[in-house]
This record gives structure tokens, C-alpha cells and sequence, in this order.
């Protein structure tokens, strides 16, 4: 991942008042797509997502981006290959937060072993993923690669 674009991006974020960095990964397998789903108790319960989270203190977006796709889905990242663009949203804590989205290759897409989430799928993307209109979003930025 080029140095010079993770330092652009979260200048910018700064300066646009963002309080919290996100990261969030498009994990691709057989022309599939990893989703999760977030569970019901938690903040936007039951809907899917990208393999995502906040960035810690000290760290840069794709440091964070290894980390979470980690934590998430217990998959090793291998490489961080293209930004697909960002969404600003309202924590659940009320942080203005920006979700930084990239493309991911993982070492080997088997198992998923879930950490935070009640489900997974790979959902191919010929079809209407059960996601929200900013996911949608990141994935038709990433079918146009």
C-alpha cells in the first residue's frame, strides 16, 4: 500500500473532523465476497458488513486493516491491494467516524473463524448483497476494478 495515499487520506479526515478511523476489507474468494453479520445486540444488530474496525493509537490504515480481517475472521491478509473509498458515519458512541475501505488477498480463505460476529457468507457479486447502501457502494467500486 502506497505510504503517500494512507498519509492523504487520514490528513484529510483530520481536517474534515473525524474523530474515529475505520477500516473495512473487501476479502474476495472464488469471485465471492466475506460478509458478517453484526450481532443483534450490538450496534446496527443483524445487519452485514465488510470485516472492519477502528483503528488503534499508533497505527496506519493498513496495519489496522491486517488486525481487524484478523480479529474478525481469523484469516491472514497477505496483501492490501486498492482503496475502494471511504463513508462517514455516526458512531455508536457518537464519534463522527470515516470507514476507509480496501481490497484485501488473504493467504487462504479457509476457515472463517468468527470472533465479534453471530454469521458469515460468501456472497458472489452478481447478486444483491444483504448490505447497506454504503457497502453496496464499496463493493460496485471494487466490480469496476
Amino acid at each position: 500500500m502506497e505510504p503517500h495515499l494512507i498519509e492523504r487520506l487520514t490528513t484529510e479526515a483530520s481536517g474534515d473532523g473525524i474523530q474515529q478511523f475505520v477500516v473495512g476489507a473487501v476479502v474476495q474468494h472464488d469471485g465471492r465476497v466475506l460478509l458478517l453479520q453484526r450481532p443483534e445486540d450490538d450496534f446496527m444488530g443483524g445487519i452485514w458488513e465488510l470485516p472492519s474496525g477502528k483503528v488503534e493509537l499508533g497505527e496506519t490504515l493498513d496495519q489496522a486493516l491486517v488486525r481487524e480481517v484478523k480479529e474478525e475472521a481469523g484469516l491472514d491478509v497477505t496483501a492490501v491491494r486498492e482503496y475502494l473509498g471511504s463513508f462517514d458515519y455516526q458512531s455508536g458512541s457518537g464519534k463522527k467516524s470515516r470507514q476507509f475501505n480496501f481490497a484485501v488477498d488473504v493467504a487462504s480463505a479457509d476457515p472463517v473463524q468468527l470472533q465479534e460476529h453471530d454469521a458469515y457468507t460468501w456472497t458472489a457479486l452478481t447478486e444483491e448483497p444483504p448490505v447497506t447502501d454504503t457497502v453496496r457502494q464499496v463493493l460496485a467500486a471494487y466490480q469496476a476494478l
